[in-house]
């Protein structure tokens, strides 16, 4: 029983690793929202990393996203996927040392784009 609980808390760990901090990302109607071109930085942007990142572009520049993970909106590697697709989104936060620190995080439908 003691191994169960250990493999299960095991689990739950790594998961979470992986999750969104939905609680950290909350719409906040004193702050701008942007209109931001989201996706996977290294295979739609470009950018230098390792791996598949979440990342937006603002004004022309992209920044890898931190407090919002990739696979936290589906599986980056579908068709319309961040690997595959640059989708808009809806996000408040900052840019702090070159990361754009989400704290607000919304992907909209593709057939809301047009």
């Amino acid at each position: 029983m003691k191994k169960l609980f250990f493999i299960l808390t095991i689990i739950c760990s790594i998961g979470s690793l992986f999750a969104q901090d939905s609680t950290a990302l909350k719409f906040d109607p004193t702050k701008k929202i942007m209109l931001v071109d989201a996706a996977c930085g290294q295979c739609q942007f470009n950018m230098k990393g390792k791996g598949c990142t979440l990342a937006v572009r603002i004004k022309g520049k992209s920044y890898f996203v931190e407090k919002a993970h990739i696979d936290a909106f589906g599986d980056a590697h579908d068709a319309a996927g961040f690997c595959n697709a640059t989708r808009k989104a809806k996000v408040q936060g900052k840019i702090v040392k070159g990361k754009f620190i989400a704290t607000y995080f919304d992907l909209l439908k593709i057939d809301a784009i047009d």
